[in-house]
Order: C-alpha cells, then sequence, then structure tokens
C-alpha cells in the first residue's frame, strides 16, 4: 500500500507502537529495527520502557516506509534520501538541533580527516 493509501492519522499527542504499527502498516518489531537504523525516529520512553511517538515520528516513519516499501531505497539509501530532504529544508524555516545532527557528524568527519591529512 502507498503511502498515500495509508490510514489518516488522528490528532493525538502521542501514539503507542502498536497504534503506530497500524497507522504505518508496519509489524511493531520493524518500527525497533527502524530506530536503531534512523536515529531521527525518538520515541518518548515511558513506564518500562514503553514507546510513545509523537505525530512527526510517525509523519516521518511513513515517509522511511515509502522510501523502502514503494521506492525501493535501501536503508543506506533512505538513510541519504533523508539527509538530503533535511538539508533542502526552506530558510524562513529555524533549523532544530534534532535536524543539524547528521550535518555535524559529517563536519566533524571532515574536520578530523583534514587534521589527519596535515
Amino acid at each position: 500500500m502507498s503511502e498515500s493509501q495509508l490510514p489518516p492519522l488522528p490528532h493525538k499527542r502521542y501514539f503507542s507502537i502498536g497504534e503506530v504499527a497500524e497507522l504505518c502498516e508496519v509489524k511493531p518489531h520493524v518500527l525497533r529495527y527502524w530506530e536503531q537504523e534512523f536515529s531521527e525516529i525518538q520515541p518518548v520512553k515511558r513506564r518500562g520502557s514503553r514507546r510513545y511517538y509523537q505525530a512527526k515520528d510517525v509523519e516521518l516513519i511513513r515517509l522511511i516506509r515509502h522510501l523502502l516499501y514503494d521506492k525501493g531505497f535501501t536503508i543506506n539509501g533512505a538513510r541519504q534520501a533523508l539527509r538530503d530532504k533535511a538539508g533542502h529544508a526552506p530558510a524562513a524555516q529555524p533549523a532544530s538541533k534534532f535536524d543539524l545532527t547528521p550535518l555535524i557528524e559529517e563536519l566533524e568527519a571532515m574536520v578530523q580527516a583534514l587534521e589527519e591529512a596535515v
């Protein structure tokens, strides 16, 4: 099922892993795996490590699902597509600390490589 055919996102503050699995049409174990592979997915963990996702997390998971299942991307390809998308955010939109993490890591790696070359 393509991204446009997924169930509508209810207006809620938090979603359980079961609700997100239903809304994104993936199994809960897939969501847990994607959390390990995509640092952008950061559910709030409460009460015995229960995961609670915000609407922005669900939208991100739907995008990842679309890239992997509909577009045929690999995990690495989807990661890169997310980085590219974050890099093309409109200038009027304030960048959050969350969005800058991959860029900071890449710049630090470049600095380290340059220092080693000198």
